[in-house]
């Protein structure tokens, strides 16, 4: 049986490049950051990270309910003009089901 393109000497020689890049990737890295403080942690987000965390944030401070919504409801009852769509009922049923 004879197995190709496993030969130990190729592998290690790809090591090596795939080390190379890693090093100069690194070297890149360090030359930005050398003003930052040795040894000191720090996470950087992108520019969409960081609209998305916005969001979220603009989200969770929305009222949990639509007093705008509520008093538009409460106002066509009151007036005898707040209609009710059997068919969306019936959809929206369905639908949790």
């Amino acid at each position: 049986m004879k197995i190709d393109g496993n030969n130990p000497v190729e592998g290690k020689e790809l090591y090596n490049k795939v080390q190379e890049l890693n090093k100069n990737q690194d070297a890149g890295k360090i030359d930005s950051t050398q003003s930052e403080e040795a040894g000191s942690d720090k996470i950087s987000l992108s520019g969409r990270s960081r609209e998305i965390h916005e969001l979220k944030g603009l989200i969770e401070n929305l009222p949990d309910i639509r007093t705008d919504r509520v008093e538009e409801v409460k106002k066509a009852i009151d007036s005898g003009n707040y209609n009710i769509d059997s068919l969306k009922v019936a959809e929206k049923v369905l639908e949790e089901i």
